[in-house]
């Protein structure tokens, strides 16, 4: 996520999503301005809160979202460039509580739809990230 100086971050492609999801902790509402604010802290590793950042972004809706479990909440959504595969499109990102999911990040099909394809037989078409972050990744 360029945008926010996030270099990589572990996610999962979700075509059962409409939205793409990113783990967002002490989340926080402010005017800045008079528009509608959020800041929260992202632990880019799994499993760690280790390297916590810092996140202001302007809300751009709020939305209710039905979890995998049936469940329906309230979210807020905020949008964040996201590099894929060599480009970076624009996302509709909804924040929520992800620690105990195995990834900080999902990416639903309206991000896919800005022309990916997705073959549910392969994993990291878009490479693998550099050995060093694999192994905090793993090392959590």
């Amino acid at each position: 996520m360029p945008g926010i100086g996030l270099p990589w971050l572990k996610a999962k492609v979700d075509t059962g999503a409409r939205t793409s999801s990113l783990h967002a902790e002490d989340v926080e509402e402010f005017d800045r301005d008079g528009e509608p604010w959020v800041r929260f802290t992202l632990h880019p590793w799994q499993d760690a809160t280790d390297d916590p950042r810092t996140i202001e972004c302007a809300v751009h809706d709020r939305r209710s979202v039905r979890s995998s479990s049936g469940h329906v909440t309230k979210r807020l959504v905020v949008r964040l460039d996201v590099a894929l595969g060599g480009r970076t499109v624009p996302a509709e990102v909804t924040l929520s509580k992800r620690d105990r999911m195995g990834f900080r990040m999902l990416i639903g099909r309206e991000a896919l739809r800005q022309g990916y394809v997705v073959d549910p037989s392969r994993s990291y078409v878009g490479g693998k990230p550099p050995k060093d972050v694999r192994r905090r990744n793993r090392g959590h």
